[in-house]
């Protein structure tokens, strides 16, 4: 029998992204547990970034081809796991991989793959589960956002601080975003933001701290890190969460533990691709 083959994206090298190439692959075999999806659009993230230039390996066991999401249709997989989480062949579906999403066809574990939700198109789709699935895992899960709290989301304008936005507004809280110009922190405030501070003609800790009538706010989402750390330390309120996804200012952080001590502040953080698939679909359940 003639193995299929598709095309997919796949990186020649470590560099720039002149170094993707397109390639010829074997259509990949869905397992227990798993569907096949004829892609028809795939996200882009900073992960895929960070892989291309030799930052970022994928898991064990995961595609060495980048793209972690995709929507497209169900075109196999196991039917018992599929009736269990009421898919079926046919349906649109966007999904959350660990790799393998630049190709016209791609494995996800069922548990990880949502419905595609009315209205949108599949390019919309396929932006949806990165930011959704990490932004649900990190600011309600970990940053215990409630109705009613201060959520402070560095850039809002980033595909995380959009969902964000969106989210935590639809939960009721309110939603304060820095953007790097004043055209983005209007587009924030257009998605739902009540206030949105340019970082590079606003000090964000001072503007924080004048719209909460000196509170502070109660859960920070920052893929910032850095000397970001302990500005946002002084930013939080008594029993504030801090939530780290990202170090694009640094690994390193130097801030006032006094402060975490007399506030009871949390600083807490986490990656997604490495976890399990069980805990990927709990958050898809969730």
């Amino acid at each position: 029998m003639t193995e299929r083959l598709m095309r997919a994206v796949e990186i020649s090298s470590f560099g720039a992204p002149d170094v993707l190439r397109l390639g010829q692959r074997p259509v990949p075999q869905p397992g227990v547990g798993e569907l096949l999806i004829r892609v028809a659009a795939s996200g882009i993230n900073r992960p895929d970034v960070l892989q291309r230039g030799g930052h970022y390996a994928p898991p064990p066991g995961a595609s060495d081809l980048p793209g972690l999401e995709v929507a497209g249709v169900i075109e196999a997989g196991d039917t018992q796991a599929m009736a269990s989480a009421g898919l079926k062949v046919g349906d649109r579906v966007c999904a959350l991989v660990a790799g393998g999403g630049y190709a016209q066809w791609c494995v996800a574990p069922v548990g990880q793959c949502l419905p595609v939700p009315a209205g949108l198109n599949d390019i919309e789709a396929a932006s949806l589960p990165e930011t959704f699935f990490t932004v649900w895992s990190n600011v309600f899960d970990r940053g215990r956002l409630q109705a009613g709290e201060f959520l402070l989301v560095q850039g809002g304008s980033s595909g995380i601080g959009v969902t964000a936005i969106q989210l935590a507004r639809t939960w009721g809280a309110t939603v304060i975003v820095t953007a790097g110009s004043d055209e983005k922190c209007a587009a924030c405030i257009e998605l739902g933001a009540s206030h949105a501070i340019n970082y590079k003609t606003q000090d964000f800790v001072a503007e924080v701290q004048r719209i909460t009538n000196g509170r502070g706010v109660d859960v920070v989402l920052d893929m910032v890190a850095g000397d970001y750390v302990a500005r946002e330390v002084e930013c939080l309120a008594e029993d504030g969460r801090l939530v780290i996804i990202a170090v694009q200012g640094g690994v390193k952080s130097s801030f006032n533990a006094g402060l975490v001590l007399r506030r009871r502040l949390t600083i807490t953080g986490s990656t997604l691709r490495p976890r399990s698939v069980e805990f990927k679909a709990a958050i898809a359940q969730s």
